[in-house]
């Protein structure tokens, strides 16, 4: 990554024809508003605000995405977008390289390694598609001219401008997703402040180049979302005939129901869980008009905090059980190698 100080913004490093071109961005109330709160937080100067702002080019783009309607898609059509040879064989290959590294989080962090390998194939393949637009342009992009999430980016925004400032990065160098997301693990700015470790001790975090750094901070998150080693994550269930569910699927995303309430409520477990445990219910529909029901335990809860989503949470799991496996297959295979090797006989002379 381009280690710059945001003090070279203004000695000119980062000045471009750009900036005299969205001149007008620099100059609208609202940003300048921006600019006079940031500096009178006594975090930045204002030349090296005006700097960064100057340059900033605004992505009409990433509004129309934005406008565009949004889709559910059903777990049968959802889940092979992400439960696949593609990234089941580019995962098993991403933990034999980086083996070290994942084996260290688990031991600091307690989160299996292929939890955070499926994490980070599910966000960017493996960091193949980590987003092409400067962070700066996207986030001022949604922070001034989407005001339905102006409160949030503007927010996002400034969590960006000091994760620049602290590792001494040039913010105009930096890159990533139209909405903000960042690196491999695709965390925003205020998760990056939050949760992104030098998991390497280079003296900073690098998630965008830095694959140590990324396995750590995605195992990190885990860790402080309250990640339980060697917990289940999710269990089969039953809804017993004629009992209405709508009202605990509306809740999926709030653990703060035992087994055995929902038991009481027609949720019948299709596997051993003690009454006491946390659960969720998740519909599934593995076909057109068929829905399959299963209890979300603790560990699927935390997956929903990475990513809102008990889609996403369910095929992280899933791909995550069978990247061990096809993991454990292959150093089997590899360690059955050398004594089939030393097991042949000597020809002789």
């Amino acid at each position: 990554m381009k280690r710059l100080l945001m003090a070279a913004a203004l000695a000119g490093g980062v000045m471009s024809s750009l900036a005299q071109a969205d001149a007008a961005f620099l100059a609208r109330p609202d940003v300048q508003r921006y600019i006079d709160e940031q500096v009178a937080s006594g975090v930045f100067n204002r030349p090296e605000l005006e700097a960064v702002f100057a340059n900033v080019e605004i992505k009409p783009n990433i509004i129309a995405i934005l406008d565009k309607p949004s889709t559910s898609r059903p777990w049968y059509q959802f889940r092979s977008s992400f439960y696949n040879e593609r990234l089941l064989k580019s995962g098993v290959a991403f933990w034999q390289q980086h083996a070290a590294a994942l084996q260290r989080a688990e031991q600091v962090y307690g989160v299996p390694p292929e939890m955070v390998v499926a994490i980070l194939g599910i966000e960017t393949n493996y960091g193949r598609n980590t987003g092409s637009f400067r962070l700066a342009d996207a986030l001022s992009t949604i922070a001034f001219n989407y005001p339905r999430r102006a409160e949030y980016f503007r927010g996002e925004l400034t969590e960006f401008l000091k994760l620049a400032k602290e590792e001494g990065i040039d913010p105009l160098s930096l890159k990533g997703s139209y909405a903000g997301a960042m690196g491999l693990p695709q965390f925003m700015p205020s998760s990056f402040r939050k949760w992104a470790v030098d998991f390497d001790g280079s003296g900073h975090r690098d998630i965008w180049n830095n694959v140590d750094d990324a396995i750590g901070s995605v195992a990190h998150y885990f860790q402080l979302q309250g990640w339980r080693h060697g917990d289940d994550i999710i269990i089969p269930a039953a809804v017993q005939p004629g009992v209405d569910v709508s009202g605990l699927v509306a809740d999926k995303f709030n653990l703060h129901l035992t087994v055995g309430e929902l038991k009481a409520r027609g949720v019948l477990p299709q596997a051993q869980v003690a009454d006491h445990v946390q659960a969720v219910l998740v519909p599934l529909e593995t076909a057109p008009g068929v829905t399959e029901y299963w209890l979300g335990l603790n560990n699927f809860y935390v997956i929903t905090r990475y990513n809102k989503s008990t889609l996403y949470a369910k095929v992280a799991q899933e791909l995550a059980d069978e990247l061990r496996l096809r993991y454990l297959n292959a150093q089997a295979l590899q360690a059955a190698q050398p004594a089939a090797t030393a097991a042949e006989p000597t020809p002789a002379p």
